[in-house]
């Protein structure tokens, strides 16, 4: 199994990977067949998790392998992972005030993005489908910058940051999906909603991997903007988010853990 995947082109690759984080949201969405409501204790520890994988997934998968890219090419180290990072937390700024959507534990009175009469089940879609993009992005990224053979760019590496990102897509599709249920949707609807926030990935994750394939001296900068666009999403979303219910100490050992996790799996497998 793992020959035939090594086989593979780093789209192909990539766009399987991507597929897996996005089944593992839809596993996580499937809860909600089972349950109607979540503890917030365990809400909060899981969006805990999550911002901890994705800060140390951005570090040690996106940030480090492009300052050492940068460095084996002869360029100036800091400057791609400058740029790169800045450029992709302004993107996300940028779409975060266009695209209408709102975050989980607000009121609909609360949407940001332009003005929009939609649901507030479409809108609290629409701000996982945000928060899911950098992950995609960040995940064909890796798997694009395999493609060169580079000694920082492993598909082990890159392997483990698909399953790092798809372990905290597992408890992300039920926080989307449980809430959904609890505010009167239906099983089905509450189910379709949660997966849908994950079908963005593939499609992040094979543009990504299209770009650094045809780019490569662009790769340093892609890896760090997808670092770029993970952090602006756990520090303006996913922590906040996290702290809303006042579960401060659940939510900091949940982010340890998922760091400790995500920083593992790197370093064990990359």
């Amino acid at each position: 199994m793992i020959n035939w995947f090594v086989e593979l082109g780093p789209i192909t690759q990539a766009f399987l990977a991507t597929l897996f984080t996005w089944a593992m949201t839809a596993l996580g969405a499937s809860l909600v067949f089972f349950f109607k409501t979540i503890n917030r204790k365990v809400f909060d520890g899981m969006l805990g998790a999550a911002a901890g994988v994705m800060i140390a997934a951005s570090f040690w998968s996106l940030l480090a392998p492009a300052i050492e890219m940068a460095e084996n090419s002869g360029q100036i180290a800091w400057i791609p992972a400058t740029v790169g990072f800045l450029s992709g937390g302004l993107f996300l700024w940028s779409v975060d005030k266009i695209l209408p959507h709102l975050h989980l534990g607000y009121p609909t009175s609360e949407a940001e993005g332009v003005h929009t009469s939609w649901q507030r089940s479409t809108l609290l879609c629409l701000a996982i489908t945000l928060h899911n993009f950098p992950e995609g992005l960040a995940v064909g990224v890796a798997f694009g910058a395999v493609a060169y053979d580079l000694p920082s760019a492993s598909l082990a590496g890159a392997l483990a940051l698909a399953l790092g990102i798809g372990i905290q897509n597992l408890p992300e599709g039920t926080a989307v999906s449980v809430p959904l249920r609890r505010e009167g949707l239906s099983r089905a609807k509450s189910f379709w909603y949660g997966q849908l926030s994950g079908m963005v990935e593939p499609v992040a994750g094979v543009l990504g991997a299209f770009a650094v394939v045809w780019m490569r001296p662009l790769l340093p900068y892609a890896l760090s903007f997808a670092a770029g666009a993970m952090i602006y999403v756990v520090v303006e979303e996913v922590i906040p988010e996290s702290q809303l219910a006042r579960n401060t100490d659940l939510a900091t050992v949940g982010a340890m853990c998922g760091f400790a996790i995500m920083m593992t799996l790197d370093v064990a497998l990359g």
